[in-house]
């Protein structure tokens, strides 16, 4: 069933255009060009789409069976706490729970759903001791743990947290650790935006998706205006994925206050991981030390999380790919896939 697509676009839409006055101030054709595009994703067709089917609960978090019935090593996803999990499984040839399953595991997908009033108070440590290692628990064997961006710094905690041989293996994909890796001037830039915008997430008790993107476009405006400038022209076939992707990007719930605090003050600002500093269950989170095989993947062109933010593993892989490219591009089988896949099945039990 095809949705309204006037729903569609950039969140928050007036600061898309203040930034294409901005970027495109000496180029009214450039700026013509970025309308049309955005004009073109509003208007294109969408069906909606089905994640695999809900198979534990943890309060609002929900674990997705990717193979239901399979009696594989279980392999399981964790997406970061910003926007939809279905990046890990958005289309045919484009995901990463599909190739997995083809490849002889039992993936799972993390889900962390939409946070209630009550969740308010819920920080970033409860996300991984009262929603996801609770989910962990549900599956029966230890399982592997993959996490992506954020969802790799929580999921590197909740090993940490757990009793040894609780978890097979983490393996996380360009996920931030170091955060005196975003430099000085990023990091106090989401420093004013969250002085500005932490009043009204307490009183919401979330912190909605939209300061979310604003953090994400001031680390690179000129990329998102020049890739709308782009869609006005380009062909079907990567039209189609364009608003798959942008979608997605442009979608998700918002994050508990606690957790919205926890990202812009105890990462961003303190750089407790960094500083050996953040503690989960009681227990410090030391990467280094965990009781399980651990790697990390790294894309060294990533403008969301550099590089230079990496947990500095013993064992790990550099890529050549963006932060999504690396993830669901047309390179990301033989880039990410492959060697992951590889590494799951060496420490699958």
């Amino acid at each position: 069933m095809a949705l309204q697509h006037e729903q569609f676009g950039p969140r928050p839409l007036p600061l898309f255009l203040d930034m294409l006055r901005r970027e495109a101030a000496t180029s009214p054709q450039y700026a013509e060009a970025a309308l049309a595009g955005l004009r073109r994703y509003q208007e294109a067709p969408r069906r909606r789409r089905r994640g695999p089917p809900i198979r534990f609960r943890s309060g609002a978090a929900r674990l997705r069976d990717g193979a239901r019935g399979v009696d594989a090593p279980p392999v399981v996803l964790i997406p970061s706490l910003i926007n939809p999990p279905h990046v890990l499984d958005l289309a045919p040839g484009h995901s990463l729970l599909a190739h997995l399953a083809e490849g002889g595991f039992h993936p799972w997908l993390v889900d962390w759903g939409h946070p209630r009033q009550q969740d308010a108070g819920l920080d970033l440590a409860g996300h991984v001791t009262r929603r996801l290692i609770p989910l962990l628990r549900r599956i029966g064997r230890p399982p592997l743990l993959v996490g992506y961006c954020l969802g790799g710094t929580l999921a590197l905690a909740a090993a940490a947290a757990l009793p040894p041989g609780a978890v097979a293996g983490v393996a996380t994909v360009a996920a931030p650790w170091h955060f005196t890796g975003y430099g000085a001037p990023a990091r106090q830039q989401l420093a004013d935006l969250w002085a500005q915008v932490a009043p009204g997430c307490r009183a919401l008790g979330v912190l909605p998706m939209e300061v979310l993107q604003t953090a994400f476009w001031q680390l690179d405006p000129r990329r998102t205006i020049a890739k709308y400038a782009a869609f006005a022209t380009m062909d079907a076939t990567a039209a189609a994925r364009f608003v798959l992707l942008e979608d997605w990007v442009n979608g998700g719930a918002p994050l508990t206050y606690a957790a919205g605090a926890d990202l812009f003050e105890a990462l961003v600002a303190q750089d407790r991981p960094g500083r050996a500093a953040w503690s989960v269950g009681g227990r410090i989170v030391d990467p280094h030390a965990l009781p399980c095989p651990a790697i990390e993947f790294v894309s060294l062109t990533d403008r969301i999380v550099p590089a230079a933010t990496a947990a500095g593993l013993a064992e790990r892989r550099d890529l050549a790919a963006g932060h999504v490219g690396m993830m669901v591009g047309g390179g990301a089988r033989a880039l990410l896939w492959a060697p992951l896949a590889e590494w799951l099945a060496r420490h699958a039990r």
